[in-house]
């Protein structure tokens, strides 16, 4: 626990796009990481001096993920679901906060939901970073997979930078630690509007759809 909380005291004060990268590919994967962390403080910390742009940390940050989750497919599909399901019942797999539920659950979410999920999945907290593995299980096709990736990943960034911008022009916080703090208050909530949000244009355009062939 300690070394943990000096790891995100590292990444607080070293921030940049390297840090925002290899730190968001972590997140990404299967090892456990708060994206909360990363990007609110580095869009808080690209208003408050020149050594970063809030656009960059947002690109940066969507590549980290997007990398993250790469590597997450291709174990999955090279490993196959005995391996997956063996390591997350392993002790290393819960050191890594992965049990054999929440595979299961993000695999459910894949077959309801099927390709698009890659997209929503990117939205929401509990699944976000495990919605690759049943991607890759799947064998779904690369080009997709990244695109729906990026775009929901893009999303979700574009998200938290939101949050540290608003930190930073409708508050008095002077560090990324208090910016840390304060995200992750509020980034579970925001998350789940801008997900309602998605699928109701996403049904509303499937239902346009739907009558202009009728």
């Amino acid at each position: 626990m300690e070394s943990s909380a000096e790891l995100i005291k590292w990444v607080l004060e070293n921030l940049n796009y390297w840090v925002v990268t290899i730190f968001m590919t972590i997140e990404s994967s299967f090892i456990p990481f708060p994206s909360e962390v990363i990007v609110p403080p580095a869009a808080w910390k690209a208003m408050t001096d020149d050594s970063m742009n809030i656009f960059l940390v947002v690109i940066f940050a969507t590549i980290g993920a997007d990398l993250g989750a790469l590597i997450n497919y291709y174990l999955a599909r090279w490993l196959g679901r005995p391996i997956v399901y063996k390591f997350a019942n392993s002790r290393f797999g819960h050191m890594c906060l992965i049990d054999e539920a929440k595979v299961r659950h993000a695999e459910e979410y894949f077959r309801k939901h099927g390709a698009a999920s890659t997209f929503f999945g990117r939205l929401i907290p509990a699944v976000r970073q495990l919605i690759s593995i049943p991607a890759g299980l799947a064998g779904m096709k690369l080009g997709s997979f990244l695109l729906y990736t990026t775009l929901g990943a893009g999303i979700w960034n574009t998200i938290l930078a939101l949050l540290g911008y608003f930190i930073y022009r409708f508050t008095d916080i002077k560090t990324t630690n208090d910016v840390y703090i304060l995200a992750t208050e509020y980034s579970h909530e925001i998350g789940y509007i801008i997900l309602a949000v998605a699928v109701f244009v996403v049904g509303f355009l499937i239902y346009k759809g739907i009558k202009q062939k009728k």
